[in-house]
């Protein structure tokens, strides 16, 4: 006879695993905020600043916004806090930002 599976465990552990991803990502988050040096801006301007870009439509821009971003990565443009280049301890993603949760 078959053991029944236990759907309780194994949706708790997918509900375990998605709130593992969700903190990791806060935290990627704060990381990468602090790296760019956009830590020593006022939480209001911060999050003007993360709505506009939020709702920007213009293709180009968004393009010019990217390729900052992607040479930020890959320690060619920016200057981040703390002077290091590049990523911190390989938390940060290459890939823009995005992830898949």
């Amino acid at each position: 006879m078959r053991k029944p599976r236990g759907f309780d465990s194994e949706l708790k552990a997918l509900a375990d695993k998605a709130k593992a991803l969700k903190e990791r990502r806060v935290r990627q988050l704060g990381e990468l905020v602090t790296a760019t040096g956009a830590d020593a801006l006022d939480a209001d301007i911060l999050a003007g600043a993360l709505l506009h870009a939020a709702t920007v439509k213009d293709a180009a821009t968004k393009e010019g916004w990217r390729k900052a971003g992607a040479a930020f990565f890959l320690g060619k443009g920016g200057k981040p806090a703390g002077g290091s280049s590049g990523q911190q301890s390989g938390a940060l993603p290459l890939d823009g930002g995005a992830s898949s949760a």
